[in-house]
């Protein structure tokens, strides 16, 4: 079983920023890819980004395409998101996840995912 917690989100004014952290267990993290979604209050789970295995390949939702960067650290079996000039409309629950046997890209697609962490709150304030 593989075990997500994510942590750092907040309360954060827009235009600001924060550092979500996913912290997995597992001895095969190294393979896995890596992806964040998050969920708004009466909205469907939305992709956000995902990277590879190798931290090579990344994806990213239109909607935060240059305004946030995701990256990992195979060595601290951890994911990591950085958001920057945060809007309201990215207030929501993040959620980490993992696919244990990704394809060589990865997927932006939640059905692909095995494992989930259990969110943490994200509010952007105007």
């Amino acid at each position: 079983q593989v075990q997500l917690v994510e942590s750092g989100g907040g309360l954060v004014q827009a235009g600001g920023s924060l550092r979500l952290s996913c912290a997995a267990s597992g001895r095969t993290f190294s393979s896995y890819a890596m992806g964040w979604f998050r969920q708004a209050p009466g909205k469907e789970r939305e992709f956000v980004a995902a990277i590879s295995w190798s931290g090579g390949v990344t994806y990213y939702a239109d909607s935060v395409r240059g305004r946030f960067t995701i990256s990992r650290d195979n060595a601290k079996n951890a994911v990591y998101l950085q958001m920057n000039s945060l809007k309201t409309e990215d207030t929501a629950v993040y959620y980490c996840a993992a696919d244990v046997r990704p394809s060589l890209t990865p997927s932006k697609n939640y059905v692909r995912y095995d494992y989930w962490g259990q969110g943490t709150q994200v509010t952007v304030s105007s």
